[in-house]
């Protein structure tokens, strides 16, 4: 089942928004970079319309991070992207091989296990015997 994303009151987007930054780092920098990176990462809730935040390691190269948070909306992303916070993880680019690889995702909808078992259950019917 599809679920539509909450409504904001007063908010000019109805829309999930996410923001995945890549940062390939050089290979003598990565344990400052993950310092500067875990002092981002606040419980979901600490800031205003933060529903999460996470940094995750590349499987095939330990010098790639990705940091992905999800927002209820496009105004509190925007807000984060001007905080001192957003700033300092801006100022990790000389610490960085390539530039700084930023995505923002507006989301209208999810699903979840029970598209997984959709799919799976219509596999099934149409799979020889």
């Amino acid at each position: 089942m599809k679920r539509q994303m909450p409504k904001s009151e007063g908010s000019l987007s109805t829309m999930m928004n996410v923001i995945r930054t890549i940062m390939n780092v050089f290979p003598e920098k990565q344990k400052e970079v993950l310092q500067t990176l875990l002092s981002m990462v606040t419980p979901a809730g600490e800031e205003k319309g933060c529903l999460s935040y996470g940094i995750y390691s590349d499987i095939q190269d330990e010098n790639v991070f990705n940091l992905i948070s999800e927002w209820e909306t496009r105004e509190q992303l925007d807000q984060h992207m001007r905080s001192d916070r957003f700033s300092v993880l801006l100022g990790t680019k000389s610490f960085l091989i390539d530039p700084m690889k930023i995505q923002i995702f507006a989301v209208s909808d999810t699903e979840g296990m029970e598209a997984v078992n959709a799919v799976r259950k219509k596999m099934k019917r149409i799979s020889p015997a």
